[in-house]
Parts: C-alpha cells; structure tokens; sequence
C-alpha cells in the first residue's frame, strides 16, 4: 500500500500516535503530487508534439486529444504516452545512437543569407518568404526534444542546437516571472555561469526588457545595442557582445508569466522568417515553461465532445468566411422560439459589431432581430425538419449602424447536422453608389488607401495614391526600396522608424513626411495598422496617405501672419509708451482749477481707452505779454507718434506767433501752410482741426478763431448756447483755405467751453444729438453746484472713451481776481 508508515508501538503515547498519523498522511499526499506533476508533465510534451505537427495553439492540441482518445477508447494519459511514443520511434529512425535530449547538429541547417539592414527593405518583413518545410522540419526537431527536455536549461540548449545555425541565436536566456513581479532565470544556454549568476534574479525594475515583453504582450526586437542601450538594462559585459537579441513572451492562459530572450552575435535586424520562427518556438515551450493547466474530465467532455459544438467550433476555426452552428432552443409545446449559436467562424459578425467566438453563447434574434417572421425563418424551420438543405435567395436585411439604417444584399445556406444547423451566408457589396461616395471621399480629402500583403507580397493602390505620389497608375505601385528617393532627406530617419514599428512591431502608425514631385514638395500623413497572425507577426498592412499640402500652407501663413501681428503689435505698443510720454511732457494735466487773465480756468484730458495709439488732442492756456490770455484746443488727424509730433508743431507754433502779436487769422493761415508743407512727409500728420480764442481782461472782450472744429458752448446763467461760427477750414486740406474772426464779451458768471469731439461723438449718432446733450449736461452740473469743476464732471460722465477727450471751461467769476495773482507763462 502507497505511504504506508510503520505503525506505531503498543503503548505508544497519545502524541507519538497522532504524528505518526500525520507522517503517514502527508507520505501519501506527496506520492500523489509526484503522479499528478508526471501526469502533467507527459500531457504537456505530448500537447507540444502536436502543436509542432499540426501547427495548432496549445489549447486546440488538448482538445484534439481529448478526441483521439475518446474516438479511440483510450484515456488522455494513454493517448499521449502513443503520440510521445511515435516520435521517438521516427526519431530513432532518423538518429541512431542519441543521447537522452536528441539534438540536431548546427550543421543541419544550411547557410543563412544576411538580411539587409535597411528600414525599407521590402523582403526583411516578407512573411513566410522561407523554406517551409526546412521550418516545419526544425519545429519538429524542437518538439522532439521538448518531449525528453528536463527544466530550463535543457530547453535553452535545446533552442540554440536546433535554431542557432537557422537564426544565428548564440545564447538562450528564460525567466519567469515571480509573484513580486520580479524576474527569475530559469533556464540558460550559451552564456558562462558567472554571467548567469548575476542576471540570476532581476527586481521589478522599469527598463529591463523581458519584463516589459511580458508586461505589454509583445516581442520586443532589440536590434541597435547604442539605441537600446539608453532605454533598456542590456544583459552582457560590454553590452556590444550581443548586438541584436529578441524577447519574446510565452503565450498561455490570462497574462505571459514567462518570456525567453535569443541574443545574437552577428549585428543587424531579424528577417521576418526568422521572427515567425523564434515566435513559433516559444509557442511551442508555452506547455513544458507554463503551469499546468486545471485537470479535465476526459470522460465528460468525451460524453458531451459527442454533441456536435466542440467538433464543429474546430472546423469552424480553419473556415473562411462567416458560418455558425446553430441550436434550436423550444417552448414547452416543442416549437422552435429561437436558436442558440454554439459555434461561430472567425469572420462571423452581428449588427452590433461582434465576431466569432464572441457570438458564442447569444441567441439568434439577439444578433440578427429581424430574422423572425421572414422567408429565411421559415427556410431555418424547413431544413431542421425535413432536413433538405436550404439555399435562399439574395434578400435584403436593413441593419442600424451607429443610428443610420444601412441595407445589405445576402445570400444564406444552412444544413442540418443532428438537431442542429450549420449556417453559413455571403454578403454581397455590388453597391456602385458606394464605390461612388469611396471615390468622391478620396478625392474631395485628397487621400488614397494602400494595402501590403506580406504573404503573396502585393501591394494595392487606390487612384488617388498614384495623384497623390504624382506617379503614373501604369507604372503600379512603388516598391518600399523606391520611397526614400522621393522623401524629403530631412524625414528619412522618423518615417524610417515608422515603417519599422508598422512591418516589424505591427503597431498603428500616424507620421508625417515630405516627398519631391515634378509640382514641387509635397506634405503627406500615412495612417496605417497591420494584421498579424497567431504569432504577432505582421501579415498584411492597410492604411492611406493623404496630401496635407494645403493645410500645411496654410498653417504655415497662419504662423506667419501671427508673428507679423504680433510684431507689429510690439512696434505700436513701444510707439504708444513713447508717444504717451512725450505726451505727458507737452501737455501737463493741472490737477486742480488755475487762475489766467482774471479768469478760473479747469481742464480735463483722457486719453481713448482702446486701441493701442496716442490720439492727437491738445491744449494750450497762457499769459500774453499784453497780460492777456491765450485758450488753444486742438485734434490732429491720425495717432501714434507722427500726431503727437504735429499737436508740438502747433502748439508751440502757435504760441509763438500769438507771442510776436500776429493776429488769430494770420497765425491758423501760416499753421495751414506749415501742414501742407508737412503733408508730403510721411511721418507727418495731414490735417488738423483747432479753435483759438483771445481775451482781453481789461475790457473782457473774446476774439476767436476755428479751423473746422466744433463750435464753443456759452453758458451763461440757466441758458446755453453754441457761439455763431466763423469761416475757418480744416488746417492742412487746401492753400485756399481762409479764416475769419469773431468777438463777445463775457459776463462775470459765464462758463465758455473748448473741448474735443470725443466729449460729444458716439457711433451711429448724429452731431448734433451729441451737442444737444452736451448743453444739456452743462447746465445741469452748474445748477447742481459743480462750477469749479466743470471739465473734469464732464469728461468723468462719459463712460466710453472711444476717443481722446479734451475740455478746457474758461470761467468769469463773479469777484474778479487781483492781478498779482496771475500766472505768467504756460499751465501749469
């Protein structure tokens, strides 16, 4: 009897006999663990053979024993011991004399051509561009050995003897991965044991390669040690001896828990051939390196493998083209309300996008919800009972794909098998409005789609490709090697980079680049992702290139007219600090009411609160010689610089001509002339509006002048009134021009304002609505008390200063002010 202990003395204590007890126990369950893990480990080779023979996934080769030993009468451990038994029968036949791993020579293998090192070498991603049965042959020989291999290190040596002569692999490294998420060296073959020893237990680190090939479920090709090196930990001492080494995880159920790494040597990328084969290598230790898969019940699923969903869904799987197999599922009564889908082909699709074996499980009406109560329903019911074939016509199914109805012509076949039925259908596209809007997208979005088959290497171009390339469609489409001579040198190295992760990663790219056409450099996008088959390597790519030359353009003189504004923008605020200052030094705003000639005089400038120039509104108050008062308010036409340096020009020409003693008349006439003069310069201002007025305080008399600007407002108790206006023309606009004087005489009490247009102008108003409200305003402010303040109230109630405002209000007090207190000389 299995674990038996030696019973325990008569008279024992109670302890002796409970450990003994426990011994026997635990003896027993590790002769049962011993069976189980030899169990496993021979259901394992046996899986491996046949994924090397038949080339299926590791799943599908369980599955196909638990078939042969059911079909055959036999247990799943009796079918395997015949399958790893027939090997090594073929391999005695082949090899007399082997040791306990049988392991072909390096010299099997004949010689490898060097592959080109070129990013756009058409043949180093060719699929299946190698001798067949040269591969199938060294993945038998791997599938051999694995059936005799024991542990990691046998099957290291076993893939550097088998596939070193093939691929130029020199070492072998395995790890898998721990329960901290650390890397333990499990298997090694080609490197020395000091080496082995260091790179025995990697931590959880970020750059360490095999880690992040299980991690994202992808190989990694590391084919430039200079490059790798700033992103990787590089295993080796330098890391130069292997120059090109590939990761690449171990398949299995869920997450890779294990990856293998093949360093070579010889420098230079891995040709696809021999990717697709390191990669079917792996798959092939995925059994012996992964944990034991959960135990079945082979009798079960023998019991329930005669139903027909297993034996079918395996059919299905080799299929081209959509087909299901169909259960029908009954009401109490016995008629058919639905069916159930069993088994499904890859390329099986519902209305709501899902494929295969993601239909699996789902009802019929589910999938395809208005199937019932139509001919094909009734086809369904016909076949499942009389069991004659059913071939419909092509009808028309209307589906609804995100929102929008779409209608499709197909054509359904369904056959009975048991109490099931097979169904299989065809889609038709004959749409020519389709093809019709395909063209018309293609053209109006100046784009063309593209597709290599690195199968049968063809490669396919739409018209709007051959446009966009500038190539003649007869010539067909151009070869990798022929791209970088039409690419800009500058976006060689990045489309480079692009085109390898698309041909030899399989990622999704989106790059621009530049090409040279007999129209000049073209801007293009290339948008493109690769299908891969079983092993991740890339079989076929599709994707479209599409002309963004208009809309680079026109980015670019965005970007330009940007910078010009913003540069402009620079010049005129620099202007504006400029102009303001000089602003500040010619026209001092007096903080407070000033005393001239006997008179009160206040005054208000604001500059205009948009825009990013100085306006050209100015005044001037100052004591004549004769102890009279000169009031001077003006607007030069224009901003910025040029009007701040014409308002000088009159302002202090005028002040001197009045000094000398010229009359008002004469002195607008010579500023008429000094314009003109001016006007042709081009940073001077052209024209100028002003108003002069003199008084004489002896007499209180007011002689004014204007050239085209807006009449002076007098008030003079509760009454305002615009003063009658003399002939005067606009400064600078012609040698024509003449002007004409007028004269009052104030009254202790008056208020006479001088001010600027911006106190009066809002946009889409008349005048003189503006000049209304202005009289309108003044009055009030002076009933309410703000006579001292006049200018200033006024200016602060306008809420907008779309333009500069200036008021200068001329007051005769009531008590006349003695005149040692007059001021002498510009205000203030």
């Amino acid at each position: 009897m299995k674990g038996d202990a030696a019973p325990a003395g008569e008279g024992a204590a109670p302890e002796v006999v409970a450990l003994a007890r426990v011994v026997a126990r635990l003896r027993s369950e590790v002769v049962d663990l011993e069976g189980v893990a030899a169990t496993t480990a021979v259901v394992e080779r046996a899986k491996g053979v046949l994924m090397a023979q038949v080339g299926v996934s590791a799943d599908a080769a369980y599955e196909l024993l638990l078939e042969r030993a059911g079909r055959r009468g036999r247990t799943v451990l009796e079918e395997c011991w015949i399958t790893l038994g027939q090997v090594r029968v073929r391999q005695s036949r082949r090899t007399a004399g082997t040791a306990r791993i049988s392991l072909p020579t390096a010299s099997t293998a004949g010689p490898r051509k060097e592959p080109s090192t070129s990013a756009f070498s058409r043949r180093r991603y060719l699929a299946g561009h190698h001798d067949d049965g040269e591969l199938n042959g060294l993945l038998a020989r791997v599938a051999d050995g694995l059936a005799a291999a024991h542990g990691g290190d046998d099957i290291a040596e076993l893939l550097v003897t088998v596939l070193g002569a093939a691929t130029d692999v020199d070492a072998v490294m395995i790890y898998t991965v721990a329960a901290a998420g650390s890397l333990d060296l499990t298997g090694s073959a080609g490197i020395d044991e000091a080496l082995a020893e260091q790179w025995r237990h990697v931590p959880p680190l970020s750059g360490v390669a095999a880690l992040e090939a299980v991690a994202g479920r992808r190989a990694l090709w590391l084919e430039d040690v200079e490059q790798d090196a700033r992103r990787y930990l590089l295993i080796g001492d330098p890391p130069e001896r292997w120059p090109a080494r590939a990761w690449v995880p171990v398949p299995g159920d869920g997450q890779p828990r294990a990856a293998i790494g093949f360093l070579r040597t010889r420098p230079g990328p891995f040709a696809a051939g021999t990717r697709a084969l390191l990669r079917q290598a792996t798959r092939l230790c995925a059994g012996p390196l992964g944990a034991p898969e959960r135990a079945r019940d082979a009798e079960s699923v023998g019991a329930a493998g005669g139903g027909y969903a297993e034996a079918v869904q395996l059919i299905l799987d080799t299929m081209a083209g959509p087909a299901t197999l169909l259960t029908p599922l009954r009401s109490e009564s016995g008629e058919v309300e639905d069916y159930r889908i069993d088994a499904a082909a890859p390329e099986s699709v519902d209305v709501a996008g899902r494929r295969g074996k993601e239909l699996v499980g789902r009802r019929l009406l589910e999938t395809y919800p208005t199937v019932a109560g139509t001919p094909l329903w009734e086809g369904y019911l016909e076949t499942l009972t009389t069991g004659t074939r059913y071939e419909g016509e092509p009808f028309t199914y209307e589906e609804v794909a995100a929102g929008v109805p779409r209608q499709s012509v197909y054509s359904v076949r369904a056959s009975r098998l048991g109490d099931h039925l097979v169904v299989s259908w065809i889609c038709h596209d004959t749409s020519q409005r389709e093809t019709r809007r395909l063209a018309d997208m293609q053209r109006l979005g100046n784009l063309g789609w593209a597709g290599w088959n690195l199968v049968t290497d063809t490669v396919t171009w739409s018209e709007q490709v051959y446009a966009i390339f500038d190539r003649e469609p007869g010539r067909g489409p151009m070869p990798l090697e022929e791209l970088p001579s039409h690419v800009v040198p500058d976006d060689l190295h990045q489309l480079g980079a692009a085109v390898e992760r698309l041909l030899s990663e399989g990622e999704a790219v989106d790059q621009p680049f530049r090409i040279t056409t007999g129209h000049g450099v073209r801007h293009l996008r290339i948008v493109a992702e690769a299908q891969t088959d079983a092993d991740g390597t890339p079989v076929e790519v599709h994707g479209f290139f599409q002309d963004v030359t208009a809309q680079h353009d026109i980015e670019v003189a965005l970007r330009d007219s940007e910078r010009a504004v913003l540069l402009q923008r620079g010049m005129l605020q620099a202007e504006r600090a400029l102009a303001a200052r000089l602003q500040d030094t010619l026209l001092p705003i007096p903080q407070q009411s000033l005393e001239l000639a006997g008179l009160c005089i206040d005054v208000a400038y604001v500059p205009a609160d948009s825009g990013i120039n100085v306006g050209g509104d100015w005044y001037s108050a100052i004591g004549l010689p004769d102890e009279s008062a000169l009031f001077v308010v003006g607007d030069v036409a224009g901003h910025g610089l040029a009007a701040v340096g014409t308002m000088a020009q009159l302002r202090f020409t005028a002040k001197g001509m009045t000094v000398t003693g010229s009359p008002l008349p004469d002195v607008l006439r010579r500023l008429n002339t000094l314009l003109l003069h001016t006007g042709s310069d081009p940073s001077g201002s052209a024209t100028a509006t002003m108003v002069m007025a003199r008084y004489q305080p002896w007499d209180r008399r007011l002689v004014w002048v204007r050239a085209g600007h807006l009449p002076p407002l007098l008030i003079r108790g509760d009454r305002a009134e615009f003063l009658e206006q003399p002939q005067g023309t606009l400064l600078g606009a012609t040698f024509a021009a003449s002007y004409e004087q007028a004269a009052l005489n104030l009254l202790p009490g008056d208020h006479l304002l001088f001010y600027t247009d911006g106190l009066v102008e809002e946009p889409g108003e008349d005048i003189g609505t503006g000049l209304d409200r202005l009289a309108e305003t003044a009055v009030r402010l002076l009933r309410e008390g703000h006579g001292e303040t006049l200018a200033r109230t006024l200016v602060a109630l306008c809420t907008a200063h779309r333009d500069d405002i200036c008021v200068l209000d001329v007051h005769v007090p009531d008590i006349r002010v003695p005149d040692g207190d007059v001021p002498d000389g510009d205000v203030p």
